[in-house]
């Protein structure tokens, strides 16, 4: 089952629709035009059913293979909202909407799974039922979490879950996954520092803010160089501080700061919560001040389960033979967890070439990586549930 002959014709039409994605980018939950687009496209197709509003603006399309004498059902997840980038690529079909690009290839998720979708609709080719599953808000919105709270997993029956994501500086063509956590959890946090604030040349009446706050980046530090085993990867980074004065000789009564914490395993994530919360305490109290912790989880860790790992191997290499199946797991988070955690499932990396890197101005999706994912998408369906 190498790339589908198919989806190489196919190409120009699938290569067309991730473009006219790309010039139409939206965000979060607001992905009105790429949906109906897409539910559209479904219907044309002559899939069995196209349901929009899932999670609030996601799209499920089932399409039934020739026969199902096992009941199998297998879901594939493609994302469609894009990030609040200004483009920088400069191709023709930038970005028409300013402030607003698809620097992180989603257009081309959407896109190839479409294409599969028309393909699988056409061929038919398994026993069972394929739940192609379009979902918005991934960049920070929870929208697999919403799609999944919204019933999607029972109402349809899905058994197992796979979804995709390419990935600047694999070959084009090329694969990469691992069993296990594959990517980070991604919590945040916020601290409020309150001392006491006055003129700077006087430094004994007050309770400096900025000291403290500065302490307690420090502090932070220790929970990965101290507290957590160093085999298992965990960074907790503070990102911004603000005071609330901008004067040169002012000392603040207030600082805030902001920052993230991301880890590979649901213990240590517990732990890091703890200790953010108890150094920061800590800290304050013995410099004399006090702070206060706002702490939330966000993404879980993304887990492949073991079996459904070897699956998607086995179709990657069937449609490349290109398929690093230990690749090192990324601090980067994805919502694609909240499906795995209902269903055993993968993700899996899906090479972009030697591009800028997702989320910067100048990234764009390579158009000569859709038959790879498409035929990876349609193979999954056609070998977890092959013809009788």
């Amino acid at each position: 089952m190498p790339v589908k002959n198919r989806f190489a014709e196919m190409l120009p039409e699938i290569a067309g629709w991730r473009q006219d994605f790309h010039e139409n980018p939206e965000l979060l939950f607001e992905v009105h035009r790429t949906a109906g687009r897409v539910a559209e496209l479904c219907r044309s197709f002559g899939c069995d059913e196209v349901t929009e509003g899932i999670g609030r603006t996601g799209v499920v399309v089932v399409i039934k293979g020739k026969t199902d004498t096992a009941g199998r059902v297998i879901g594939l997840r493609a994302d469609m909202d894009a990030l609040p980038i200004i483009e920088q690529t400069g191709v023709s079909y930038a970005s028409k909407v300013p402030g607003k690009m698809h620097a992180c290839g989603h257009d081309g998720h959407t896109s190839m799974l479409l294409g599969a979708a028309k393909y699988l609709a056409e061929t038919r080719n398994f026993d069972g039922t394929a739940v192609l599953i379009f979902q918005p808000a991934e960049e920070g919105g929870g929208g697999g979490r919403e799609m999944c709270a919204d019933g999607m997993m029972d109402r349809w029956g899905i058994q197992e879950v796979y979804g995709m994501h390419n990935m600047p500086g694999i070959p084009v063509g090329h694969f990469a996954i691992r069993p296990g956590a594959m990517m980070a959890a991604a919590d945040q946090f916020e601290i409020t520092v309150t001392g006491k604030g006055g003129h700077a040349a006087k430094p004994h009446e007050c309770i400096d803010t900025t000291v403290v706050a500065a302490h307690i980046i420090v502090a932070l530090q220790t929970i990965a160089s101290r507290g957590v085993d160093p085999l298992k990867q965990v960074v907790v980074s503070v990102c911004t501080v603000a005071t609330d004065s901008t004067a040169h000789n002012v000392i603040p009564q207030v600082v805030k700061m902001k920052g993230t914490v991301r880890t590979m395993d649901f213990g240590v994530q517990d732990y890091v919560e703890g200790r953010v919360k108890e150094i920061t305490a800590g800290v304050a109290q013995a410099l004399g001040a006090v702070a206060v912790v706002d702490y939330t989880r966000g993404y879980p860790v993304t887990v492949n389960a073991p079996a459904q790992t070897d699956f998607a191997v086995e179709v990657a290499r069937a449609v490349s033979g290109q398929v690093n199946a230990d690749t090192p797991p990324v601090m980067g988070a994805e919502d694609f967890s909240f499906m795995l955690l209902e269903r055993p499932g993968a993700y899996i990396f899906l090479g972009n070439g030697d591009t800028a890197m997702v989320h910067h101005p100048a990234y764009n999706f390579d158009d000569n990586a859709i038959p790879f994912g498409s035929s990876w998408y349609a193979g999954m369906v056609e070998a977890r549930m092959p013809s009788a």
